[in-house]
């Protein structure tokens, strides 16, 4: 079965190819390309292309001569002439974290059912697989991690015995085009093998530890390692036993050290428990308070898996301060491509736009790895809205080089996807280019977070998380909107250098885009652009909806000239996109108007 609009041709590598130097010879000579390839020792993934003395090309390198070899096949395909001299990733590790569950679903996942598990087992389509690895290795991803990171107790079974010898064969299924399994543990699973405890600091724990990693190696000896998410949203952890961080991570790194595994540490630590009335805990700060004071306390093959955002994933939030923090620390980048409050794979959303914006003012050396959230599923297209596909392209370009602009890469992935006419390649192009801002600009306004549905999160309630327990508060009011983030307020912008805390301290320096967030700020408050807050909230929103029925109006353009179920399957989304931007404007500026008693138009 061929799958549709990939930006790779479509063809089966033969499951005879077992190394990454098999499978570039393969891809090379399918799509007509003379290079020699030439392998070499302790290169990684780096790779070289050179012009050979005889005549030709050459390239050099070890896992990275299949990067070479698909970078090769892309610029053949794009007219482009092939890159000269080494080429080399700017991260080590570029991961992407599947949450999937073993009976099959995916938490926040929008493109169908599990790739890997059904029922609580391992069940796949083999050639399938074989498709999606070669997928992720065309854009330079090089680790997997297959299952949730809110791990069931069904899915610690996954590091039992009896699942052990399915994780090798999946695992011999990505090698050969260079990709490792992550695996996500639960910290307290000793406790479901007859422990009294899992307390870190606990010689019993560790010796179980020990051995848990040697059975796991011994079935799969090139496992990159474990992903632990713990004393979070419920999910247990060293703080049960009084323990930080540090200690429970040590303990995981130390077992997996003598295998050369790593331990992928996940940031995501925050009172789950907060009560509304309560104005000093602010959320933002809580993967900094824990972190921070904990630098250089981890073991080598600790990574701390950071999300870009204080928050979780919001359409607009400022770089998380603890990127910024613990030079003396491995740190991961983590993005979210599934969409879970940027439209679910239903409205449309290019993210490459605000990844740049987080690399800004996060330099790319202070961190060792990135990480994203899969947007896969088992839907025939991969990602369930068509044009999904090009946040995951964009991702492994983005990890391999996050200096590669949004516009190039856009039209890098247009072309080798569907290869349009100028005309409707354009307008495609300028759909997606513009679609973070459209989206933005009839949602959450101004740095404003939460105001979705709890639970599923698609669609506007302004008031839906407002007294809930998550510490996601906006506490609008009659005279004023947002929290005071400041140093004068909750002392969030302490935790960032002086250049961004000077930034979001003042009014004026603070971008508009994130007004909401650092400051409290009453409905008259006049804007830059002369409008008061008020007014321009109601003003974008009503803007976005004209935007999202023009947008409509383009893709219609596009019938007849992408391929039909590529275009029924936007269409059908962009109708569900006009209708949820409709009811996004109208409940938000229902709602202020209704708090601030600014007139707005149609007042319903």
């Amino acid at each position: 079965m061929q799958w549709e609009a990939c930006w790779l041709p479509q063809r089966d590598p033969p499951c005879t190819l077992s190394t990454p130097l098999q499978i570039a010879h393969w891809e090379l000579n399918q799509e007509g390309i003379a290079f020699q390839l030439e392998a070499r020792e302790n290169w990684g993934d780096r790779y070289e292309i050179r012009q050979h003395e005889q005549g030709g090309y050459l390239i050099g390198g070890n896992t990275g001569l299949l990067y070479g070899a698909y970078r090769a096949m892309e610029c053949k395909r794009l007219g482009l002439a092939y890159p000269q001299g080494e080429q080399t990733p700017d991260y080590t590790l570029r991961m992407l974290n599947h949450w999937d569950n073993v009976d099959g679903t995916i938490e926040r996942g929008y493109a169908g059912q599990s790739l890997f598990f059904r029922e609580g087992h391992f069940q796949y389509d083999a050639a399938r697989l074989r498709a999606y690895a070669r997928l992720l290795a065309s854009v330079g991803i090089n680790v997997i991690c297959i299952n949730n990171v809110n791990v069931t107790l069904a899915a610690q079974a996954l590091l039992d015995e009896r699942f052990l010898p399915e994780l090798a064969a999946i695992a011999e299924l990505f090698a050969p085009f260079g990709i490792r399994l992550l695996v996500a543990a639960d910290f307290a699973m000793p406790l479901q093998y007859d422990l009294p405890t899992a307390d870190p600091m606990d010689e019993q724990v560790a010796a179980w530890w020990r051995n848990r990693v040697e059975l796991v190696y011994r079935y799969v000896p090139n496992l990159c390692g474990f992903l632990i998410k713990a004393d979070s949203e419920g999910r247990p952890g060293p703080h049960t036993y009084g323990r930080n961080h540090a200690q429970g991570a040590n303990l995981l790194a130390e077992a997996l050290e003598p295998y050369g595994g790593i331990l992928v540490w996940r940031c995501f630590v925050y009172n789950c428990r907060q009560d509304w009335r309560d104005i000093l805990t602010d959320r933002p700060k809580a993967a900094y308070e824990h972190y921070a004071p904990l630098d250089g306390c981890f073991a080598h093959n600790v990574i701390l898996q950071i999300k870009h955002g204080p928050f979780d994933f919001q359409v607009r939030e400022p770089p998380s301060p603890l990127l910024l923090a613990m030079p003396r620390t491995r740190k991961a980048l983590e993005l979210q491509l599934t969409q879970e409050y940027t439209g679910q794979q239903i409205d449309l959303y290019a993210m490459q736009g605000m990844w740049h914006e987080i690399f800004e003012d996060v330099p790319g050396q202070s961190m060792d790895a990135v990480a994203a959230v899969a947007n896969i599923g088992s839907d025939v297209n991969w990602t369930g809205h068509p044009f999904a596909q090009v946040n995951l392209f964009a991702y492994g370009c983005t990890a391999w080089n996050p200096t590669l602009s949004f516009e190039t890469v856009t039209d890098r992935w247009l072309r080798l996807t569907y290869n349009l006419e100028e005309d409707a390649h354009a307008i495609l192009r300028r759909m997606l280019l513009t679609s973070r801002a459209i989206y933005e600009g009839y949602t959450a306004p101004l740095g404003l977070c939460w105001m979705v549905n709890p639970g599923h999160h698609y669609g506007p309630n302004p008031m839906g998380y407002e007294y809930d327990r998550w510490g996601t508060y906006h506490r609008a009011d009659r005279y004023a909107v947002g929290i005071d983030r400041t140093s004068k307020g909750t002392g969030f912008t302490d935790q960032y250098p002086t250049r961004l805390r000077e930034r979001y301290n003042n009014r004026d320096s603070c971008p508009e885009s994130l007004l909401l967030f650092f400051h409290r700020l009453p409905y008259g408050y006049v804007m830059k652009d002369g409008r008061t807050l008020v007014q321009r909230i109601d003003e974008d929103h009503r803007q976005a909806v004209q935007e999202v029925e023009a947008m409509r109006e383009s893709l219609r353009e596009l019938q007849g000239k992408l391929p039909t179920w590529v275009f029924d399957s936007a269409w059908d989304r962009m109708q569900c996109q006009v209708q949820n931007a409709k009811e996004w404007r109208d409940v938000i500026c229902d709602f202020f108007h209704r708090l601030s008693g600014f007139p707005h138009e149609n007042q319903l």
